[in-house]
């Protein structure tokens, strides 16, 4: 599946608004997956369905999570969780792409997760960076991202606990994991350096 077609199967879906986020996506992915050797083919498809069922209706999705495999305590969260694993699962059965890759990086692009793949960690930085965003710290994130996809990711995680805790509102526990993986690996990557052990 190109590209143009990908994009003819969900702008259907979208507004016209979240459309051109889909398309700032999907460029932003592409740009991320050359500096860090990810498939340029997976992260171009998965940055376009990322968002395919971010404007389903809500009963819809709940009925997914609840007769699906999807984690069930995403129903205690937060209803603009469930798009991106009700995503997902959708692209699969309506679209026939069925590529894990592809699909895992649909899932976890809203909470992220631990042990992200590469890909994984273009589509969440890819739809957090994009040229459109505008945000306390979005900036810091991009000077980042094309250095250190990791260094990248963390400040994102920790940019969205820290604005969802002023809101006190619930943190879906993915994205703590996520968090706690980052610092793991930047705390390793630190001791690799100070150690005279890069890329060992």
């Amino acid at each position: 599946m190109d590209r143009s077609e990908a994009l003819a199967f969900v702008q259907p879906h979208l507004t016209k608004s979240r459309f051109e986020h889909t398309i700032r996506v999907t460029d932003t992915a592409i740009e991320l997956a050359k500096i860090f050797d990810a498939s340029i083919e997976k992260a171009e498809l998965a940055a376009v369905f990322h968002d395919y069922a971010k404007y389903r209706d809500k009963e819809e999705m709940r009925r997914w999570i609840e007769q699906e495999y999807l984690p069930k305590d995403l129903l205690m969260y937060h209803h603009e969780l469930w798009h991106g694993p009700v995503g997902a699962l959708l692209v699969k059965r309506e679209i026939g792409l069925g590529d894990p890759d592809i699909l895992n990086a649909i899932r976890w692009h809203t909470t992220g997760t631990a042990h992200m793949t590469i890909l994984d960690k273009v589509i969440y930085l890819a739809d957090y960076i994009e040229p459109g965003r505008s945000f306390p710290g979005v900036e810091e994130v991009r000077e980042l991202a094309s250095e250190d996809l990791d260094a990248a990711c963390f400040e994102a995680a920790k940019n969205t606990i820290s604005f969802l805790m002023s809101k006190n509102q619930p943190i879906y526990p993915d994205t703590f994991h996520a968090y706690n993986h980052f610092i793991n690996v930047l705390v390793k990557k630190n001791w690799r350096q100070q150690n005279g052990k890069v890329g060992k």
